[in-house]
């Protein structure tokens, strides 16, 4: 088993930032990928950035210019810097690791979530 906790979220005004942090512990053999995800009231889930082991990183277009991802491999860490935040990117804010197991197997844990409020 994996776990990922979250930390970092809070209230913000408009244009403020914040960094979330999620670090994994437990079982890990490797981890794969590692992302942020969010979730908005009343609406789907979505990616907003993700980080593979190598490095290399992908953004929701929402977000490109302002968020930025990054990884520490020996922390089995994760972070997530939020620049000129706006009111959409209100939301609980999930992380996400990829996980892989010295048989091959892939498996995928989320954090509880932290909450991520800007206002206006």
């Amino acid at each position: 088993q994996v776990q990922l906790v979250e930390s970092g979220g809070g209230l913000v005004q408009a244009g403020g930032s914040l960094r979330l942090s999620c670090a994994a512990s437990g079982s890990i053999f490797s981890i794969n990928a590692m992302g942020w995800y969010r979730q908005a009231p009343g609406k789907q889930r979505e990616l907003v950035a993700s980080i593979t082991s190598g490095g290399v990183t992908n953004c929701a277009d929402s977000v490109k210019g302002r968020f930025t991802i990054s990884r520490d491999n020996a922390k089995n860490t994760v972070y997530l810097q939020m620049n000129s935040l706006k009111p959409e990117d209100t939301a609980v804010y999930y992380c996400n690791a990829d996980t892989l197991t010295p048989w091959g197997s892939e498996y995928d844990y989320w954090g509880q979530g932290t909450q991520v409020t800007v206002s206006s």
